[in-house]
């Protein structure tokens, strides 16, 4: 460490708020440059090398083929796929010095599927299943976190190729076991959720997310069977019974009657209208829940000048996620509509916007699952001041589809077993999704078959986040001293602190440390002379390698002291012998 290019810190840096941001920088495993843009320094390196590794060998195991592809990428590539457009201002776009467009690729789907086209014309070249480690970009509108939400990450992104789904859905299984196995050695506590596939395409999808209360990321998991999703692509199940006791209005045995107009006078909110609807007289109780509100948002689809308006209905006692609906309408923009937006829509009646005439008014209407068919609702009559009872799906409006909107709550019911739903939160560690043809059919990769006839290759793709599994297993990890690394990513076995006066615990030191590695252990050596004992402690715990042996006031009595950074357990062992039971200790590390 007398030459190591470190540095620590002492206090928490002002910009970092969370504790793998700060303790990363603290423990000068990285360095920012500017807004999302990260150096790593050499522990760092290290680190995300270790990360590296354990990929490789699992992606190896599996007969993934490793390939490296370049970040600049030309406009035209990205056109073709749409994908231009559809990233909107997620991508750094740039002009050589001849004015042609390119990119700071932030994924490879394109470049993987001209490479294979490029070389391989039949069935008998597939299966295949090719991977990159590499540098992506991505214009965050805000990043954060450090490097859990850079602008700049190493990512490992993995494509299958295969003749037909049987395959394909081997290939995705294969990669799905391969990322189980690489986060438990890397030691991560993580969930398989089910996800949507947004930008990408394709059909099924999941993530494996690592659940932490500091996660930017929603799921939500069943207390009674295996089910779990992210916040996105979550299921949940509508009322069962009547009076019943999950969302929406409480179902009934007797038919709604007819719908009728109530003047509402000065109720444009669900309390006001509750209120209203409690004092006059209509032979029944109503709670928010008995309403539908319907939220009006603009959504712009890819490469479109114009914005239009989408009205979702959901529950009155529920409110609509944003991030969800985008989520599942992505690569399509979707913002709320504000008043400029209304002002062309003199039928759209603020406060009072119902779904009967949205049809005959050009404007799409989704409603969430919760909404059911033959639900009776009171909504909104289209009219100042009026509201309609007894409003019934499938009789009096007829929704163009549905669409999971409603924020999800603790306690809703699992649309899989009827058990209660628990939400959590968690970092997103890789996501793997089934591409099918998409990717294909756009750049016409096809093989003959063995009838001789042209068979479009299906697709699976499967990523990584180097650099950010790096930082979440700070987050999952940490503790109030400092970093604490399992073995598999820790940037060495033994962290060995040689403190005292004169030259015996430094002789003894090097000693130690040769014989360690000469074990086949990886050693950080505190070889420090100008620095205090409480410092090289300090520093011990903070950089979080996982064994810490000090040789120090013990060697009076011929011991060094071994000290577990996961347990805090101490032991002394004679110095005589000591490489050999560090060697142990170690092999029984986490």
């Amino acid at each position: 460490m007398s030459t190591l290019f470190l540095r620590t810190l002492r206090e928490d840096p002002v910009e970092a708020e969370l504790p793998s941001h700060k303790l990363l920088l603290r423990a000068g495993y990285v360095r920012r440059v500017g807004p999302g843009i990260y150096s790593w320094m050499p522990l760092g390196m290290l680190a995300v090398r270790n990360v590296e590794r354990v990929v490789r060998e699992e992606m190896a195991a599996i007969g993934a083929q490793e390939v490296q592809f370049p970040a600049l990428v030309p406009r035209e590539v990205f056109e073709r796929s749409g994908r231009w457009e559809d990233y909107g201002d997620a991508l750094f776009r740039l002009k050589d010095r001849r004015d042609a467009d390119y990119l700071l690729a932030p994924t490879h789907e394109e470049l993987f599927t001209l490479l294979v086209k490029g070389e391989y014309s039949s069935y008998r070249d597939l299966p295949v299943s090719l991977f990159q480690i590499q540098t992506k970009y991505r214009d965050e509108a805000r990043p954060r976190a450090g490097v859990l939400r850079a602008r700049e990450f190493v990512m490992k992104d993995s494509y299958s190729f295969d003749v037909d789904d049987a395959g394909a859905e081997r290939s995705y299984r294969a990669h799905r076991d391969a990322y189980e196995r690489i986060f438990a050695r890397l030691g991560f506590d993580y969930r398989i959720v089910s996800a949507v596939s947004g930008a990408m395409g394709g059909s099924a999808s999941e993530e494996l997310i690592a659940p932490t209360p500091s996660g930017e990321d929603t799921f939500v998991q069943c207390g009674n069977c295996d089910y779990a999703a992210n916040a996105e692509a979550v299921e949940i199940a509508g009322p069962t019974r009547a009076g019943g006791d999950g969302p929406g209005p409480a179902t009934s045995d007797s038919a709604p009657g007819p719908q009728r107009v109530l003047d509402t006078p000065g109720t444009p909110t669900i309390a006001t209208l509750v209120e209203r609807l409690n004092s006059m007289d209509l032979g029944r109780s109503f709670g928010a829940a008995d309403t539908l509100k319907n939220l009006v948002v603009k959504t712009r689809a890819p490469g479109a000048a114009d914005w239009e308006l989408l009205v979702i209905g959901v529950p009155g006692d529920r409110d609509v996620d944003m991030k969800r609906v985008a989520g599942q309408l992505e690569p399509t923009e979707v913002a709320p509509a504000g008043p400029d937006d209304l002002a062309g829509h003199p039928g759209l009646v603020k406060g009072y916007i119902g779904p009967q005439r949205l049809s005959e008014l050009g404007i799409r209407f989704v409603v969430d699952p919760l909404v059911t068919e033959g639900s009776a609702w009171v909504t909104g009559a289209n009219e100042a001041d009026r509201h309609a009872l007894d409003v019934v799906r499938g009789r009096d409006f007829f929704p163009d589809g549905e669409l999971g909107a409603v924020e999800v709550r603790d306690g809703d019911r699992c649309a899989r077993c009827g058990g209660p739903l628990q939400i959590a939160r968690g970092i997103e560690l890789a996501h793997v999704f089934q591409l099918g043809r998409k990717y294909a059919e756009v750049f016409d990769l096809t093989v003959s078959g063995a009838d001789g006839r042209p068979v479009t290759v299906t697709m699976g793709s499967y990523g990584v986040g180097i650099t950010r599994a790096v930082a979440a297993l700070a987050e999952q990890t940490h503790d109030d001293l400092g970093l604490r690394w399992p073995r598999e990513i820790s940037p060495a076995d033994v962290h060995l602190v040689a403190t005292g006066k004169g030259e015996e615990p430094y002789t003894a030191g090097e000693q130690l440390a040769a014989e360690l590695l000469s074990a086949g252990l990886r050693v950080l050596y505190d070889d420090r002379r100008g620095s205090s004992a409480g410092v090289k402690f300090g520093d011990s715990e903070l950089l979080g390698v996982p064994l810490i042996v000090t040789v120090g006031r013990g060697l009076a009595k011929g011991v060094v002291e071994v000290r577990d950074r996961w347990s805090d357990e101490r032991v002394e062992v004679p110095l005589d012998g000591a490489a050999a039971e560090i060697v142990r200790i170690a092999a029984g590390q986490p």
